[in-house]
């Protein structure tokens, strides 16, 4: 179970760590929303809703010495999992990258992002880029670094007329929304 809490911590902070590169850091509550199917990929088993709950609510001192005091409910099968400003300002504080999310978010802002300068980025910080063709309705492409260890996330794009929108998950929520 515990491997699957820091899974979990994990995501969270890097969602955190996402969105302050694309709005800026401020100190505030930041409510994070996921499908149990999402979670229970982080455990490596199927739950239900109650059972991911109590899992949830029993996060271990090592997510909450960072991350503080998370809140956490659900309704329908969508959990908020909600991050006080402690844990964001922890976020802040200690996360750092080589660079690669910030040059990504700059480039999906500009108007002349493409696929080739995608993958001219992605190239520069990976010697195993792979690119797939999206089939889904929502995404044209995907793209995935295979030897990024901290970063295991597939980058889904769309192109809407002058600019590329970006979301990025999970390898297993990658292998659901292709199947």
């Amino acid at each position: 179970m515990q491997a699957g809490y820091e899974r979990l911590a994990k995501n969270l902070m890097d969602f955190i760590w996402e969105e302050q590169i694309k709005l800026g850091y401020r100190r505030e509550v930041i409510r994070l929303y996921f499908p149990l199917t999402s979670l229970c990929h982080f455990f490596g088993r199927q739950m239900s809703e109650e059972e991911m709950l109590d899992v949830l609510h029993a996060l271990p001192e090592t997510v909450t010495r960072t991350l503080g005091n998370v809140r956490c409910s659900s309704k329908q099968g969508r959990f908020c999992i909600e991050i006080p400003e402690e844990g964001v300002a922890y976020v802040h504080a200690n996360m750092h990258d080589d660079g690669f999310l910030e040059e990504l978010v700059a480039l999906v802002q500009t108007h002349d992002c493409s696929r080739e300068k995608l993958l001219t980025l992605f190239g520069k910080y990976s010697q195993a880029v792979e690119l797939q063709d999206m089939q889904d309705a929502d995404f044209d492409y995907a793209i995935h670094c295979k030897d990024r260890e901290n970063d295991p996330y597939y980058y889904c794009f769309h192109e809407e007329g002058c600019h590329i929108i970006y979301h990025r998950f999970t390898p297993e929520d990658y292998a659901d929304l292709i199947s």
